[in-house]
């Protein structure tokens, strides 16, 4: 399996995980998202950053990320936005494989964190996220724009 950064030649291959990410966690399907969100990954000045497993010339995988500022400690961080294996790959490292790498894209760029939330219901992925990282005591809140 090889890591690596979201490649143009990528796109239909990683809109099939990116849409069976969005139906795992019941979002609906919306084609327009699917096009916005490789218009940021195809697009070199946006913020959002794409990786992806690939095993056998598939992709396996795919990890949005993206650098955040942190104030409250004057530094930056690293927010991991998706995470995804396909279901026929599932516990077989993908998900750890990604992590790592970009565990390691952070290090290199001198972030503080690499920091990510996932549903209080997604207790296969909690079990490899409370190996390799720490589970903190914050809480998210969600609120409406202009509400």
């Amino acid at each position: 399996m090889t890591i690596r950064p979201v490649r143009p030649d990528d796109r239909e291959q990683w809109a099939t995980l990116f849409r069976a990410y969005r139906e795992f966690y019941r979002l609906e399907a919306d084609e327009a998202v699917v096009d916005r969100v490789w218009s940021w990954l195809a697009d070199a000045d946006h913020e959002v950053r794409g990786l992806v497993a690939e095993a056998d010339g598939a992709l396996v995988g795919i990890a949005h990320h993206r650098r955040f500022a942190r104030p409250s400690t004057g530094t930056v961080g690293v927010w991991l936005d998706d995470l995804y294996a396909a279901e026929s790959v599932r516990g077989t490292g993908v998900g750890h494989a990604l992590i790592a790498h970009l565990g390691g894209i952070a290090a290199l760029e001198g972030a503080s964190v690499v920091r990510w939330i996932t549903a209080d219901d997604n207790v296969t992925a909690q079990r490899l996220y409370d190996r390799v990282a720490t589970r903190t005591r914050w809480l998210t809140y969600d609120a409406t724009p202009g509400a």
